[in-house]
């Protein structure tokens, strides 16, 4: 395989578990060092992505490449060593120590002690390594999962729902971790329902609804199919709607503490220039449609198609 090589490949991917549809007619490709978001509710689809990737179900119909190869057909330790994953709800062994729990991993994955010892400090349980795990709280728990999925260097992360638990601290570490990662070189699917936060580390994102696609694309991409419109706050002296353009009137909403403006995407550099020439502005903030913004969208828009009381 060429270094452009797709690492993942699902060509019209389907999954069935008798009638229900769990995943229709999914296309994905995924490159080396990529970061790919899955979002979407309960039920969505994501989980049957990443065990589609895993080999732990087969699918219904469509094409499925891992590294080349169909993933539920292939086994062995050379294809699982090049994978990692960390499950929504760990759970481990509570009697072992933390140490002990990741050197039981490290001899299926045949990753060293020494990286056992690394990737606690890493995760931030150096100092709980010889602690047993049923005394971990479950923030603790989870970055021992980390940890595990960590081991013998992945070329291809699976995390579903990777900062549960985790505080705002750790949560920040973690993304600093998957980034770092990414520019390793190693692929990541990242599955998750805590969505601020998250876009900024990500080169595409997935959008699921009842197994269908609702979305994807970069950031960027999401925001020109929706044409959600920028955010602009203003704060300034009394009277700041009299001084704004006519062209611009149209699209102010006025509140206690200044004014908003909702200005199409394409045509915010100029708002901005014609607004930073005002006296009368104070400040200026911009919001652009977030992937929390984007997610809501585009559920609603199949919600509305539905029909859905």
């Amino acid at each position: 395989m060429g270094q452009t090589a797709n690492i993942v490949e699902l060509q019209q991917v389907g999954k069935k578990y008798r009638d229900i549809r769990a995943l229709q007619c999914l296309d994905l490709y995924l490159k080396a060092g990529e970061v790919f978001g899955l979002f979407g509710h309960n039920g969505a689809g994501k989980t049957t992505i990443i065990k589609l990737i895993l080999g732990l179900i087969g699918a219904s119909f469509g094409r499925i490449s891992v590294f080349g190869k169909d993933p539920a057909q292939q086994g062995g330790r050379e294809f699982r060593s090049k994978l990692g994953f960390l499950q929504e709800n760990v759970s481990f062994y509570a009697q072992l120590t933390g140490l002990e729990v990741l050197e039981y991993f490290a001899q299926l994955k045949g990753a060293t002690r020494k990286q056992c010892m690394e990737l606690l400090e890493q995760v931030g349980l150096k100092d709980a390594y010889d602690r047993r795990v049923k005394t971990y709280s479950k923030g603790m728990r989870q970055r021992l999962g980390l940890a595990q999925a960590l081991l013998g260097n992945p070329r291809l992360l699976l995390l579903d729902e990777p900062t549960v638990g985790l505080d705002p601290i750790a949560t920040r570490e973690f993304y600093h971790t998957i980034d770092h990662l990414k520019h390793q070189g190693c692929t990541i699917v990242l599955c998750s329902h805590v969505l601020p936060g998250v876009e900024k580390y990500l080169d595409r994102a997935l959008i699921l609804r009842r197994g269908r696609v609702l979305a994807a694309g970069s950031i960027e991409q999401l925001q020109d199919q929706a044409s959600l419109p920028a955010v602009f706050q203003l704060k300034g002296q009394s009277g700041l709607l009299e001084e704004l353009p006519q062209e611009l009137r149209p699209l102010t909403r006025s509140h206690s503490k200044g004014a908003e403006l909702l200005v199409p995407m394409d045509e915010r550099m100029q708002a901005l220039r014609i607004l930073t020439k005002l006296r009368g502005i104070d400040k200026i903030d911009i919001q652009l449609p977030s992937l929390e913004d984007l997610y809501t969208y585009f559920n609603q828009q199949r919600f509305d198609q539905e029909g859905v009381l």
